[in-house]
């Protein structure tokens, strides 16, 4: 038979198991939400993408003599691209989502100068094909705020439940890392 001391120990660390797994599922379940959030992100941005290809190309011609400013969004969006694919692979990692952050903050001062020359070009703001994807671009930012809130909250909760006091000691152990806001 098991001696008293023995069944101790064993029912000890049963529930020092028990407790490890129920630490590791909320916070696969706190990842798991912000994954969710980063979906509503990147169909934001997929849709402000398509919509800015959309644009560029229908004002190449006719803002020809402008090239640098349509150089610089295509520039700045190929960058947002690239921050997107990167943060697609790692949506819990700091350094991709600061890097996301960068790119789109380039992206929307860049965008200003393209938007301010095809509001003052007449020809430009009559043509459907530039003010389609000029209405995407200017009725997505609310979704995107929105949707960004959703990711930030959802990084805070994962952040919240990473730093307290015993799921900390377990951090190192599986590799929970600190979410990034956008």
């Amino acid at each position: 038979m098991l001696s008293s001391g023995l069944l101790v120990w064993l029912g000890l660390l049963a529930v020092l198991g028990l407790w490890m797994l129920g630490v590791y599922n909320r916070v696969i379940t706190l990842r798991a939400a912000i994954l969710v959030a980063w979906a509503q992100v990147e169909l934001a941005l997929g849709a402000r993408a398509q919509a800015l290809s959309a644009l560029l190309i229908a004002v190449a011609e006719p803002l020809a003599s402008e090239t640098a400013a349509v150089e610089a969004v295509a520039a700045a969006q190929a960058q947002v691209l690239a921050a997107t694919e990167a943060l697609r692979r790692r949506p819990v990692a700091l350094d991709t989502v600061a890097d996301l952050s960068k790119a789109d903050a380039v992206l929307a001062a860049v965008m200003v100068r393209l938007v301010a020359l095809v509001e003052q070009q007449a020809a430009l703001k009559a043509d459907e094909a530039v003010m389609a994807p000029l209405a995407v671009l200017r009725d997505l930012p609310p979704r995107l705020v929105f949707a960004r809130q959703m990711f930030n909250d959802a990084g805070s909760g994962y952040n919240a439940a990473t730093r307290q006091f015993p799921t900390r000691l377990l951090g190192s152990l599986f590799g929970f890392g600190h979410a990034g806001r956008l």
